[in-house]
């Protein structure tokens, strides 16, 4: 059950335009279509077709002519500069540029054996690293995949490195170039403090490229370019990483020549969201109406369920999310919305289908739930105990600064109307998890280099963890007794057509990941396996927390 069938193959429909142009003819088995070419030619489209298959015999034969290490740079890196060029003219889906990382790792595996010790690639190095309070790896580890692929030495040290590890294991390996990624605007922030680190030891001669979620190329080549000594370059992605490794020597000497940036200043470590002042309550309020009445409070405090049906949890993932989003299958540039949501349900559906079948016996799901009274006080929620009167742990969220002025305390009571109103408001908290086996395999398919089925795995947890999360607030809805304002249908569902809403820690309505503390000392989510980073993140990485509301007028809202 730990690995996807390998007799399945989701064909991309660029294969077949790359066989029709090759002079194949269409339908001809993959095995057959490289006979008529000469060794390059036929080495060069098994990278490109990420097809295995006869791959070992064509590379014997190469081996006639050139050395390894010819093979490896003349012919097998031809392929995949194809490959990228493909995929960055909106030809070819990443999944499938995955399945061409694939072959390539198994080509130059079969070849090291035959290699002279001496024999090097000397493209360069780089070493990859997530930075410090960060657990997230799959772009990181995106980037990894195809510089290695590319000819690159690629060192990567992992996740939650401080900027201590991060240069001694430069210094160690002689790295040319630091990459740094991070998924959280607080890793905007680390990533300004290493840099000012790198430059206080004089390591800033080092290039640094950076990229992450949380990243705007604004914020990197204005912000962090006026105070990095050295050179610093964002990536949007692997391939635009590629493309500044491929220019190491003006990287390096600083003459690299980039797209211009947006003349825009953006800053994406958002110091607004962090600004002091605006979990300060000068009296402004929104115009959120004071509800008469409330639902009554299902229980007081927390409780646990661990018996689920996974197919159940399967239905409530957004496939759009899945599809497009994780997996980054991409409409092609002649196909109209509905060809692309045809070959959507002719090729991806029955891939999510297999999936689901494989991480049925491998997810662990489990909640922790809780209801407690509450009441807003300016910025605060406070939370009471079953008595309605000692508090019990209080909130402080920031509010807006013009617009609405909209704050999330303002979606419960007032305190000050508890009499009027005939008493306090309730809140619900939830923490869900799938566990830590689709960790684990996703770390088993990326060690063997099975990387097309690393990507269809994580994407596949997360969604699956947002799933659970999407599944239980709707149980948390029916114990409020809210049922007839339920969606029809999934997709009003996933548009948050239902009343109230579902707020994470660490988002622009509540973006303190500190607050983490404070809900797991409430709902103790240790006993379902979920824990807490020093830097406030959960681990398992598949695991959500939330704060919800039922106000029919809540809804989610940037700071600004």
């Amino acid at each position: 059950m730990d690995d996807l069938d390998s007799k399945t193959v989701i064909y991309d429909p660029l294969v077949e335009l790359i066989q029709l142009y090759e002079g194949v003819k269409v339908g001809q088995d993959s095995t057959d279509t490289t006979e008529a070419l000469t060794v390059e030619e036929a080495l060069q489209k098994h990278i490109v077709s990420g097809t295995k298959k006869g791959l070992e015999s064509r590379l014997e034969e190469a081996l006639e002519t050139y050395t390894p290490l010819e093979v490896i740079n003349e012919i097998l890196l031809s392929g995949m500069k194809t490959v990228g060029e493909l995929f960055g003219s909106g030809k070819m889906q990443l999944p499938f540029v995955l399945q061409s990382a694939e072959t390539m790792k198994a080509a130059v595996r079969f070849l090291e054996p035959k290699m002279e010790k001496s024999d090097t690639n000397n493209k360069g190095s780089i070493l990859l690293a997530t930075v410090a309070g960060d657990v997230h790896d799959i772009g990181k580890n995106l980037v990894d995949i195809i510089l290695s692929n590319n000819g690159f030495r690629v060192i990567n040290i992992g996740i939650k490195q401080s900027i201590e590890s991060i240069l001694e294991a430069a210094e160690k390996n002689n790295c040319d170039v630091i990459g740094l990624s991070g998924l959280l605007v607080k890793s905007t922030i680390v990533m300004r403090e290493n840099l000012e680190v790198m430059n206080e030891r004089g390591k800033s001669s080092i290039p640094v490229i950076l990229g992450g979620a949380a990243l705007t190329r604004g914020y990197v080549e204005q912000d962090l370019r006026a105070i990095y000594n050295g050179k610093v370059y964002y990536a949007q992605d692997a391939f635009e990483g590629l493309n500044l490794m491929e220019s190491m020597p003006s990287l390096i000497s600083g003459e690299y020549s980039e797209a211009p940036s947006s003349p825009e200043r953006v800053t994406s470590h958002r110091t607004d969201v962090f600004d002091p002042s605006l979990y300060q309550f000068d009296g402004t309020k929104s115009q959120i109406e004071v509800l008469d009445t409330v639902p009554q409070r299902p229980f007081f405090g927390v409780k646990t369920w661990e018996k689920f049906d996974s197919f159940e949890i399967f239905k409530y993932i957004n496939t759009t999310a899945l599809f497009r989003g994780q997996w980054q299958f991409r409409k092609q540039d002649n196909m109209t919305n509905p060809e692309f949501a045809q070959w959507l349900q002719e090729n991806v559906q029955p891939l999510f289908q297999q999936v689901q079948n494989q991480l049925a016996g491998v997810i662990e799901p489990k909640v922790k739930w809780a209801y407690f009274p509450c009441g807003s006080e300016g910025n605060d929620l406070v939370l009471f105990t079953e008595d309605l009167v000692t508090e019990l742990e209080r909130f402080t969220f920031p509010r807006q600064r013009d617009g609405k002025h909209l704050c999330l305390a303002d979606f419960y009571r007032p305190i000050a109307e508890f009499d009027r109103l005939g008493g306090p408001d309730v809140v619900a908290f939830q923490i869900v998890t799938i566990g830590n086996e689709v960790t684990k395999l996703e770390r088993k398919l990326y060690s063997q280099g099975e990387f097309q089925r690393y990507l269809y795995v994580h994407g596949m947890g997360v969604e699956t963890a947002e799933a659970l999360a999407e599944f239980w607030h709707k149980q948390v809805r029916h114990e409020l007794g809210l049922d007839e304002f339920e969606p029809a249908t999934m997709k009003e569902l996933f548009g948050v057509k239902y009343a109230g809403a579902r707020y994470s820690f660490g988002y622009p309505a509540c973006p303190r990941l500190e607050d983490q503390a404070k809900l797991f000392r409430l709902l103790e989510p240790e006993t379902i396996g979920v824990n807490l980073t020093e830097e406030f993140m959960m681990t398992p990485e598949q695991s959500t927390s939330a704060i919800i509301s039922h106000h029919p007028q809540a809804k989610y809202f940037n700071i600004r």
